[in-house]
């Protein structure tokens, strides 16, 4: 990128503290409030530098219309209460996704819940896991935008902040008409564990929450999750399967189990500084978000979907039936983006940009992902599918947005 635009894009998108010249933190501080201010820095840098120099903006994408997400607790009262407007609005349109393949899809917000569910094993510990979710989310934000009349932007939930203040008093979960609703309907689960693993790999035993039961406030109380269960974890090493199968009918509540341990363990500043700043490589930085195999790390990416628990909260097929799913995986996308930036010559187009194949742990085998891999997002969306060259940048290709 040439100094000239960096100097640009600099001055539209300034109201940060921190600035190109800032010195970046080598290695994640154990002291909780020296790597919340290291995490501020590394999000900073990443806005300055947002694109690197190999390519140029996308046509469509200029230093003038880069639009802004933001962590939710920065939001105005109602600027929250118009995205959950619009997620609510998605929830009363009727699903594009046809009955004869999933017949559980009734609302065009199921549209991504079905997807999510049928591709599941090819976008997890793959080599398109970022890519494909990153994509994924921002056609999630477009419907919201263009179905739903929604003027804002994709806003993500920092899990470190979540960390320090609780689940319950953070402004994503506090249950208030600006929440994204809060815990479940406490469930007496004493002496239970969520248990991980099997399949030839040691099983991880996590603690359970403070709810179990029935969001009982906020935006959400009365929503409805249709498809799913896949792989249902719940306390007491019982996994749930909808019985006619995932993509079928099967009406209840939305639970929760906000889990204050798992997110303080997982997803603190610390853990996510150094998410950042150790990997070298894309894949020791995928595999250490993700959590790796027999380890007894479920990373930040674990640390976040375990922490809010519940049905669909620790399905890995259905969690975006729960619609704080895409607060997280804003979070998530911000953390490759800032990961990026620190090396974007070989991180977005390089030879550190994409690593992995296309099934699960290569199981089974498959070929490697590469810049011409296809993502296709089914009937979410807007029918439109993308190279995962398409998705490296997140102001070029469709995409033009940067994180503050």
């Amino acid at each position: 990128m040439k100094a000239g635009l960096i100097f640009t894009l600099a001055t539209v998108l300034a109201g940060t503290n921190a600035s190109p010249g800032d010195k970046l933190p080598i290695s994640a501080s154990s002291d909780i409030q020296v790597a919340q201010e290291q995490l501020k820095i590394l999000i900073s840098h990443a806005k300055y530098i947002v694109k690197s120099a190999k390519k140029s903006f996308s046509p469509t994408c200029k230093p003038g219309n880069v639009q802004i997400r933001k962590e939710w607790s920065t939001l105005s009262p109602r600027e929250r209460i118009a995205y959950t407007d619009a997620v609510r609005c998605l929830q009363k349109k009727t699903a594009k996704s046809p009955a004869s393949w999933a017949p559980g899809a009734k609302t065009r917000y199921d549209d991504w819940v079905a997807t999510h569910i049928d591709q599941t094993l090819q976008i997890h510990y793959t080599g398109n896991f970022l890519g494909w979710h990153r994509f994924f989310l921002w056609e999630y934000e477009q419907a919201l935008r263009n179905e739903c009349g929604y003027q804002g932007t994709q806003p993500y939930w920092n899990w470190g902040l979540s960390a320090e203040t609780g689940m319950e008093q953070n402004p994503v979960w506090d249950g208030s008409k600006t929440s994204m609703s809060g815990n479940g309907v406490y469930i007496n689960q004493t002496g239970l564990e969520v248990v991980l693993g099997g399949n030839g790999l040691p099983e991880i035993y996590l603690p359970v929450g403070s709810g179990g039961g029935c969001v009982e406030s906020g935006p959400f109380v009365n929503m409805t999750v249709n498809l799913g269960p896949a792989s249902l974890t719940v306390p007491g090493n019982i996994t749930v399967v909808s019985p006619n199968g995932p993509l079928s009918y099967n009406p209840r509540c939305l639970k929760r189990d906000l889990t204050d341990e798992l997110n303080t363990r997982f997803a603190n500043f610390t853990a996510i500084v150094d998410n950042i700043l150790a990997p070298k490589s894309v894949y020791d930085f995928q595999m250490q978000m993700q959590g790796v195999p027999g380890s007894g790390i479920i990373g930040v990416h674990g640390g976040g979907h375990y922490s809010m628990g519940g049905d669909p909260g620790r399905d890995v097929f259905t969690s975006p039936g729960d619609p704080a799913f895409y607060l997280h995986h804003g979070m998530i996308d911000l953390v490759w983006t800032a990961w990026q930036m620190l090396d974007p010559e070989n991180r977005v187009y390089g030879k550190d940009a994409i690593a992995g194949t296309n099934t699960f742990l290569n199981q089974p085998p498959s070929a490697n992902t590469t810049l011409n891999t296809e993502i296709s997002i089914g009937w979410a969306g807007r029918g439109v599918n993308v190279a995962m060259k398409d998705v490296m940048s997140t102001v070029a290709g469709p995409f033009c947005y940067v994180y503050a």
